[in-house]
């Protein structure tokens, strides 16, 4: 059987306000080049979530899909972790 070759990234819901969409800050860490220093980029995707399950705050992994609108390429794949409360 062929491997899957979707990117899958993990992160947390920053964002549900949206139908049928969350946003999804997802962290990476980096070395400077010339310092050396470890530094934490994130960046926000957002992501299909067609039962509307994900809330904010909760940890979630998303993969790479086919454009489903102009800025949404990426679809929830599960939910990690629940926040509490």
């Amino acid at each position: 059987m062929a491997e899957e070759r979707r990117r899958r990234l993990t992160g947390v819901v920053v964002s549900d306000k949206m139908q049928k969409t969350i946003v999804v800050r997802v962290e990476r860490t980096v070395r400077h080049p010339l310092y050396k220093k470890v530094l934490t980029r994130s960046k926000k995707y957002k992501a299909h979530d067609e039962h509307e399950q994900a809330r904010e705050g909760d940890l979630v992994r998303i993969v790479e899909h086919r454009p489903i609108s102009k800025t949404k390429r990426w679809m929830l794949e599960e939910i990690v972790l629940k926040k509490e409360g």
